[in-house]
């Protein structure tokens, strides 16, 4: 039970075997519990758990926790040779015991639902918690549109305002109140002029999100029901309070969780390991898609100083103080919810047109929505494209407003209709319709095809010169195959399809005993949601096409499996990427494994299919096609601005077709010439994926023995302040 198990000691310590910990990874909260307390904070408490841990000779601890249990690990370690004197001179433990365990190394993991410590962009189980918020949600917009209500919901997060704000950017909510950045002087009358605004324009449900810590710019408390009664007085419209509560705490992990703390976990014994008396305690978090390092001292006074600058009413350097990605998410929303009157509006005279390419992602909604309202507050006319290419060479263009996209951010699969079409075959017609509708600039969003497509026009500009004109690609596709970028699109939500499913066949394979089973995942030939969903779900093996295999894995994999039907977990999970072999199909495997199992465990298979491909987009989903979509409007205003000359739009550089993606910590605009190289067009995925470097975790995972490449993992960096300019280039 957390700190007060080692200060209890006794059974509160234990060993801990490979089964022990067995299904554990889809179960919420903590398995091993968790407690605040008191006697830890005593220096009398910290002695006896020092002792406790001396007795069985531990002195590496790995925590995971809040700021005020890493505060305390800490503490525990600067006092620890103190601790130990002071057990030697009371003659509960020996001088050899003093010089033997002399160090305390520490490593932290942030875990925490509030995503409140500073230095780490998500902390484990924030993920989650947006997935718990989302849900509701989502179901009450239905009950709130049904009977014209307004909705004021308290979202958890103490002081921070993280949970908040990313609900409302992921729900398109009408106002949110966050502690960070209170609303100005007179936000009584601006709130209930916005709500009337959206009655007037005919949406039907208004959806106010509160954080449980928000504050006026008097650092006076604004309450859930403060707000409810304000509009009830105000504006006589029936409404209703949903306060969360500890909903947000419970529930599955989203496999965004799982894969994240497996990553940290690693990262965590990888520390512990290379930890010397002189380094400072760490914590191991992750920055954009990179495992670091930060001393944990560094991030409690950082995470502290934001506190200090709420109460002292600094706000704007409060919000600089939580980092890159929430003064992102804040500037999104502010640019998202507030639609200025037109006469406000700049006039630029462009045209930008959006379309969608490929198969269907979860997401690609919110990015199309994020698209059209930038877009017009940039001074764009914004066009939308029916069915992709297909439907553009057939004229099916029209303009899009403001209203048109409302509530676009919670719907599934694709809107605007998409088809796999490429432009090649259109070229002619597609130019003619870009010429008459006076399209300057395009955003295409999709997988694969997309960014085939947009390699295509480029390379028809010297013949039709309405082709030079600034084009942006993003990535959205559930299997995450576009070079360029690490996560696309789509993926996040195909990935919790797939692990909500396999938790389900792991129950019904538990209940049967001795029951493995084989799973196909979509794909195409990129192995990412056959891999990251085997390690999301604790399954012993994944089979893709980049990591070639035959007869005799497969042979090592049934033995494997063999021995583990003699321990107590008498289950199999086995998960197959649906191109990873021509020959070595589900089928197959499914009738290897059924005859080589014969006696000791039996076989059956599953199918996943087109399931993946739908499904309301996850909390990541949503945020990120949100947020790149959202860059990407920008880069092509700024675009059109440079290549604007003599009355008309000419770009035919390479730099002028580009695709944003994820690299590691930033976003980079690329120009698809440049990532032709990169590409494996007949397999249709980038030639080096960054997730294979996983592929061992999940073998040891699955207790293969496998060596780790640590190359990879976090260095010890410092915690940066960053400058205004760098919250554009950064986080999701």
């Amino acid at each position: 039970m957390g700190y007060q198990g080692m200060v209890d000691g006794g059974d509160n310590i234990v060993e801990v075997s490979w089964e022990s910990v067995s299904s554990i990874l889809q179960v919420g909260g903590t398995v091993i519990g968790s407690a605040r307390c008191k006697s830890f904070r005593t220096r009398e408490g910290r002695l006896q758990a020092a002792y406790n841990l001396v007795q069985r000779g531990i002195t590496n601890l790995c925590v995971i926790g809040g700021d005020g249990s890493l505060t305390g690990a800490n503490l525990f370690r600067e006092e620890w040779s103190g601790l130990l004197e002071e057990l030697a001179q009371k003659g509960k433990i020996d001088e050899e015991a003093v010089k033997k365990y002399a160090y305390l190394n520490i490593v932290g993991m942030v875990g925490s639902i509030d995503n409140d410590f500073c230095g780490t962009d998500m902390t484990i189980g924030t993920d989650s918690a947006l997935h718990r918020i989302i849900e509701v949600v989502d179901a009450i917009m239905t009950t709130a549109q049904s009977h014209q209500r307004t909705f004021v919901l308290e979202v958890m997060g103490r002081h921070c305002g993280y949970l908040a704000l990313v609900s409302a950017l992921a729900c398109g909510a009408d106002w949110v109140f966050i502690p960070e950045y209170p609303p100005e002087e007179g936000w009584e009358d601006s709130m209930c002029v916005k709500l009337s605004e959206n009655r007037a324009r005919k949406k039907r449900l208004n959806i106010i999100i509160v954080a449980e810590g928000a504050i006026d710019c008097h650092n006076k408390p604004i309450t859930s029901e403060k707000v409810k009664d304000l509009v009830v007085q105000r504006l006589g419209f029936d409404t209703r309070v949903t306060i969360l509560g500890h909903v947000q705490r419970g529930g599955t992990p989203s496999a965004f969780d799982r894969i994240l703390a497996s990553r940290m976990g690693v990262e965590a014994v990888l520390a512990l390991l290379e930890a010397t008396p002189a380094t400072p305690a760490c914590v191991v978090s992750l920055s954009g898609n990179q495992a670091v390092r930060l001393p944990l001292m560094e991030c409690v006074q950082m995470t502290q100083e934001v506190q200090k600058a709420m109460d002292e009413g600094r706000f704007v350097e409060a919000v600089r103080l939580r980092g890159r990605s929430f003064e992102n998410n804040l500037n999104t929303y502010k640019l998202l919810s507030h639609k200025k009157p037109d006469a406000e509006l700049p006039k630029t005279n462009f045209n930008v047109a959006v379309l969608n390419v490929g198969a269907p992602a979860a997401g690609m909604n919110a990015a199309v929505r994020a698209a059209v309202r930038v877009g017009i507050t940039e001074g764009h006319k914004m066009f939308a494209v029916i069915d992709g290419f297909e439907g553009f060479a057939r004229g099916k263009i029209k303009e899009i407003s403001w209203g048109d996209v409302g509530g676009w951010t919670g719907q599934g699969g694709s809107i605007l209709g998409t088809k796999r079409t490429l432009p090649a075959k259109y070229l002619e017609k597609i130019a003619d319709q870009m010429r008459t509708n006076n399209i300057n600039a395009l955003m295409v969003i999709g997988g694969f095809e997309a960014y085939e497509s947009c390699l295509q026009l480029h390379e028809a500009r010297s013949r039709f010169e309405e082709f030079c004109v600034p084009i942006c690609v993003l990535p959205a596709t559930i299997s995450n195959n576009v070079p360029g970028t690490d996560f696309s699109i789509g993926a996040d939500t195909a990935l919790n399809a797939i692990v909500e499913t396999c938790d389900r066949i792991k129950q019904s394979a538990s209940g049967t005993k001795r029951r493995v089973f084989i799973i196909e995942t979509m794909g195409g030939y990129c192995g990412y949601l056959a891999n990251m969903g085997a390690l999301a779900a604790g399954a012993d093996a994944a089979y893709i096409f980049e990591e070639q295999f035959d007869i005799r894995e497969l042979q090592a994999n049934v033995e494997h499996l063999t021995e583990k039907m003699k321990t107590s977990i008498q289950r199999g999970l086995v998960l197959r990427n649906e191109n990873c072999n021509e020959n070595y199909t589900t089928d197959f495997i499914y009738q290897l494994y059924s005859e080589e199992g014969k006696g000791v465990f039996d076989c059956r298979k599953n199918v996943l299919g087109h399931m993946q491909q739908g499904g309301a987009p996850s909390p990541f989903d949503r945020n990120f096609g949100t947020k790149i979509s959202a860059k990407a409007m920008q880069w092509i205003s700024k675009k059109l601005k440079e290549t604007y000359r003599k009355g008309k739009v000419f770009a035919n550089t390479d730099d002028s077709v580009c695709l944003l993606g994820m690299r590691r910590r930033n976003l980079v605009f690329q120009p698809v010439a440049e990532l032709k190289t990169e590409t494996d067009f007949v397999h249709r995925i980038p030639k080096e994926q960054w997730w294979l470097k996983l592929r061992p975790l999940m073998k040891i995972l699955a207790k293969y023995k496998t060596s780790y490449d640590v190359s990879d993992s976090g260095q010890l960096e410092h915690v940066a302040m960053h400058s205004p300019k760098e919250a554009e280039t950064g986080a999701i």
